[in-house]
């Protein structure tokens, strides 16, 4: 066993089960801001902070992925931009691509929604800007945990490939 890629298949399934749990609380407190007026804001806030929790969960994976596998980390301006981009690149000796070229762009409303959150203030959050994101969540989410699930079975794949060498003889 290669220990390697099966340690980074079982922190990305981890986190796979974590961001799940994200996903159902930002489903579950939208719906909770429509029937609740008088604590929409919390609830909305609530909303926002898990859009950016499961975008920066994504993000961890992608960078452990480029760290582990791709070479090192990226750097500069742009890097949140180029992480998501080179998680849609086949490495032919490295990984094949984590990511489908239309995921990936689909994923960079909530790169880009992240950044927001991070750079105002709790009260000048746009309910609005959040909807399509919450609406489109469930589609998007199961997409990306097949394609990462797919992953951690290439890489669990991978960190067998030794048991199927045929002994050598000394």
């Amino acid at each position: 066993m290669i220990t390697r890629y099966q340690t980074l298949a079982t922190r990305i399934r981890v986190e796979l089960d974590e961001l799940e749990r994200t996903q159902t609380a930002i489903g579950r407190h939208w719906e909770s801001a429509m029937k609740t007026p008088a604590d929409q804001d919390a609830y909305f806030n609530s909303v926002a902070f898990n859009l950016h929790s499961l975008y920066t969960g994504l993000e961890r994976i992608f960078e452990l992925i480029a760290l582990e596998l791709d070479g090192g980390a990226l750097g500069g301006e742009s890097w949140h931009a180029e992480l998501l981009r080179q998680m849609t690149l086949d490495l032919p000796d490295a990984r094949p691509a984590v990511l489908e070229r239309d995921t990936a762009n689909r994923l960079d409303e909530y790169r880009k929604f992240r950044h927001r959150v991070r750079n105002i203030y709790a009260t000048q959050i746009d309910p609005s800007r959040m909807e399509s994101l919450v609406k489109k969540l469930p589609e998007i989410w199961q997409l990306v945990r097949q394609e990462l699930e797919a992953f951690s079975a290439f890489l669990e794949q991978i960190a067998r490939a030794d048991e199927e060498l045929p002994d050598k003889e000394v």
